[in-house]
């Protein structure tokens, strides 16, 4: 293993996979500021050996035999570090794309060290000439993360981030091998107490980001199917609770009496659901049962008190009254299963 001397205390990481030729002038550059630069070619193939060959004038090389994903280079890259260099120091994660400026990541490491506990977002403005899917995709992402965490964070898809030599092992053992793994860094610092700091940056895009190897279809899954999963758990509760709801209204004429029988039947079913498949929670079913509990008698009365103010006061259909409802407790129930009921100790598991 090399071991580099002098200063070591600006470490840049820069996962690649197919990089083009700036990644070269990228490293340069950042040698030249005095970062000690790690690149990891993330199972690249071939016809990419003499970019990284250029490269490793300045840089110590990685290598995947084969594509592992963008997760899975950072986490190498970290174990790497934490075996040559010398604490204390800081790194500055880097997509090697061309996205992020030398003076930036010289900024937010200058940051990080001001602030060596917090992990330092480098974070774009996504005004001007910003391409459709970044755009939208961070307005999503920025939301399905707010929603989980109850936090906000402006940029979510950044990878300019900064952090001290302190957190390396959480860095590490936070689950995901591909772009997910980025979202789930932010989630564990919201949910762990880990203080973000945003950094404003400059925003590029080249080539209407055509160099980017995101997949828009298979990565915000990976991202985003944990809501997902909570959804389609909610959705089948909901028809559930809804038939019950219809069926008891249509027997016995009463909106309370119907709604609280009904929920009482679609919540055991809706906790099962989660517990298990959703949230992938290992506490017991006792102790996550009671909390679920809570939170369901919670809900019920704030859902029969919205449904009998809609239907006796504003004189809504009583069957469209319970749809809007269900919705408007949507978020609540999420937010608190995910906090409260389901709580995921120490590093999170692999669900997202």
């Amino acid at each position: 293993m090399i071991t580099y001397k002098g200063d070591n205390r600006k470490i840049a990481l820069i996962p690649a996979y197919k990089p083009e030729e700036n990644l070269i002038e990228l490293s340069r550059s950042l040698f030249d500021f005095g970062f000690r630069v790690v690149i990891v070619n993330d199972g690249s193939g071939k016809e990419y050996d003499d970019v990284f060959r250029r490269a490793a004038e300045y840089a110590l090389i990685l290598r995947h035999d084969e594509n592992r994903g963008k997760g899975s280079a950072l986490k190498t890259g970290l174990r790497c570090i934490e075996n040559v260099f010398i604490p204390p120091y800081t790194v500055v994660t880097l997509d090697a794309d061309g996205q992020h400026t030398v003076k930036d990541a010289v900024a937010i490491t200058e940051q990080s060290c001001q602030n060596p506990g917090r992990l330092i977002l480098g974070t774009r403005s996504f005004k001007g000439n910003v391409p459709l899917r970044s755009r939208l995709g961070n307005i999503v992402t920025r939301s399905v993360f707010k929603l989980s965490t109850c936090s906000s964070i402006s940029d979510t898809q950044t990878g300019l981030r900064a952090f001290s030599h302190r957190l390396i092992n959480t860095m590490k053992g936070i689950p995901g091998d591909r772009y997910e793994y980025e979202m789930k860094v932010l989630m564990y610092c919201a949910r762990n107490g880990i203080e973000m700091k945003e950094v404003p940056i400059e925003t590029i895009y080249l080539n209407n980001n055509e160099s980017s190897h995101f997949n828009t279809i298979t990565d915000s899954f990976r991202i985003y199917r944990e809501i997902l999963r909570f959804s389609v758990s909610s959705i089948a509760s909901f028809f559930l609770d809804y038939a019950l709801y219809c069926a008891l209204f249509g027997i016995t004429g009463s909106v309370a009496f119907s709604n609280v029988m009904s929920r009482l039947f679609s919540a055991t079913a809706n906790y099962t659901l989660n517990k298990k498949l959703v949230f992938g929670s290992k506490s017991a079913v006792g102790e996550s049962a009671l909390r679920y509990a809570m939170l369901a008698i919670f809900v019920l009365i704030c859902n029969t008190t919205l449904l009998r103010l809609f239907v006796s006061y504003y004189g809504i259909n009583a069957y469209a009254a319970k749809i809007v409802t269900e919705i408007m407790m949507f978020a609540v129930s999420y937010t608190v299963q995910k906090k409260f009921v389901f709580p995921k100790k120490g590093v999170m598991s692999n669900d997202l």
